[in-house]
């Protein structure tokens, strides 16, 4: 988008120059500051498509593996409390994402947000967390499938010879031919186009909702059969209490990081200022509903101290008889790490283009193709390292990294929202459209009262409140009080008081109504 920056205003003659550059902001979001030369990406999304990307990113193979280890070590019984605390944990971040993105709906996610609000320093740190974040999670799930895939063909040595893994002493390094060739597929069909890839992500996460189901319906008859033996336990409902409770819940939080994936296709939603607060609310809503009805089941079929904590689900079912279900399991386990994969390498590109967009990465990377309007080198160039580190490395050492990538994230989103908050009013970035009306109507009032005094209307392109004479782009510097009757005069509601149209501004940020 526009990459007029505040503190370009002065010049950076002085040994301080390079101090200011770091903490000079972005304002975007305005018409006079968008570029014609950047191109645009297809808006295409709506509600549906933003929730099926949401819940294919969040909801992974760890809660197939997470319930065991977490019953019997933190909560016991307890399990639905801490998906329930720690849903509400990332609630209270994807109220900022939505916000944020619903009032700056553009590429880049966090990075996009932190260069608005924080600076240029912050936003170039916050990029490359992101960058390896993304990368080492999306090869780091890649990774995960060969296991899952070669046990519905019957065994851990059951892949074909040019998919199995294969380690070399020399080199002691353990290949995994499947996870390249899985981040490469993927790959393809993000090039497809944004709306082609959310349907396909849409389609693998209907299979492993379909799958949760299952357990859900499944494991509630075998419940009511057996009477609930897993919560017919001598202990207490918390057996390790509530600090038990609030240590599983911070480690169940990580089965919600997904949701910030939404707010990264923002400027290929239709209607961003509704769509994108109601897909990542949906989204989040569905994944915890879905983790807390496991959680029940699961921990209601097997004590919690008797659970298998490395296929805890599989087992459960098993010990009452329906072995077979492991197979249905296996599906939904395979099913997710696919749509956690493409939910890992869809970001990505999309923060690229934003960081070359502003000039932060070479402008390879902002190419666009004219049919798909997807950012091809950008997506390219993550599709191959996120495969070669699939294919050579064992990321699981690294891949602590990805939660240093999600707190910084994270954190800057939160800071973003408080500086949001204290900042003049001037200085906040308004929506295109209420800027449009404010830039032509502060044009139409000047012009006016020149003409009633009997001066010249015709202003210099330095002039202020002027939003655009020939090629020259010139922020717009109106007080308050202008840009407040300017929106009074546009809306017909001259009658507001200041309070009432600051409100009226805050709906339709969060609406979508204007």
């Amino acid at each position: 988008m526009g990459v007029l920056v505040d503190s370009q205003k002065e010049g950076f003659g002085s040994s301080w120059g390079g101090l200011k550059n770091l903490v000079r902001r972005k304002q975007v979001d305005c018409a006079h500051t968008k570029r014609s030369d950047n191109p645009q990406l297809a808006k295409e999304l709506t509600i549906p498509h933003l929730v099926a990307v949401g819940v294919g990113s969040t909801i992974g193979a760890g809660v197939y593996i997470l319930v065991g280890a977490v019953a019997r070590e933190h909560s016991g019984p307890a399990l639905s409390m801490c998906f329930l605390i720690a849903g509400i944990a990332a609630a209270l971040s994807a109220f900022c994402y939505a916000e944020l993105a619903s009032r700056c709906p553009s590429a880049g996610s966090a990075y996009h947000y932190s260069y608005i609000c924080v600076g240029e320093g912050v936003a170039w740190l916050v990029g490359w967390a992101l960058i390896l974040e993304y990368t080492i999670g999306g090869s780091a799930v890649a990774r995960g499938i060969s296991p899952n895939l070669a046990l519905l063909f019957g065994g851990e040595n059951s892949l074909p010879t040019f998919l199995a893994r294969q380690h070399f002493p020399g080199l002691d390094v353990m290949v995994d031919p499947c996870a390249a060739v899985l981040v490469l597929i993927v790959t393809g069909f993000l090039c497809l186009g944004i709306k082609e890839s959310a349907l396909a992500q849409g389609i693998v996460t209907a299979v492993n909702v379909f799958a949760m189901l299952f357990v859900i319906i499944a494991g509630g008859y075998l419940g009511f059969k057996t009477g609930w033996t897993g919560y017919e336990v001598p202990t207490e409902y918390f057996p390790f209490g509530v600090d038990g409770m609030l240590a599983g819940s911070a480690t169940v939080f990580f089965s919600y990081i997904g949701f910030d994936t939404v707010a990264s296709t923002a400027e290929e939603v239709k209607n961003p200022k509704r769509d994108l607060p109601l897909g990542i609310a949906l989204s989040l809503s569905i994944c915890c509903c879905l983790y807390m009805l496991v959680s029940i089941v699961i921990v209601g079929l097997v004590p919690y101290y008797a659970m298998d904590p490395d296929t805890p689900i599989s087992s459960a079912f098993a010990s009452n008889g329906m072995q077979w279900a492991a197979y249905i399991i296996t599906v939904g386990a395979v099913t997710a790490l696919i749509s956690t994969l493409m939910g890992s390498i869809l970001p990505q590109p999309r923060i690229l283009m934003a960081m070359a967009r502003d000039g932060l990465l070479p402008s390879f990377f902002l190419d666009v193709n004219k049919h798909t309007q997807v950012p091809v080198n950008s997506t390219l160039a993550t599709g191959i390292v996120a495969s070669i580190l699939a294919f050579f490395m064992d990321v699981s050492q690294l891949a602590g990294m990805v939660s240093v990538g999600t707190l910084i994230a994270f954190t800057m989103v939160a800071v973003s929202v408080l500086i949001l908050r204290y900042v003049p009013p001037d200085e906040v970035p308004l929506p295109s459209s209420l800027q449009e009306s404010i830039d032509s109507y502060m044009l139409r009032h000047n012009s006016d009262a020149q003409m009633i005094n009997g001066e010249n209307p015709a202003k210099s392109p330095g002039d202020p409140c002027l939003p655009l004479l020939g090629e020259k782009k010139v922020a717009v510097d109106c007080t308050v009080v202008e840009k407040l009757e300017a929106l009074s005069s546009c809306f017909n509601m001259k009658c507001f008081t200041v309070m009432n149209i600051i409100t009226m501004e805050f709906l339709v940020t969060w609406t979508g109504s204007e």
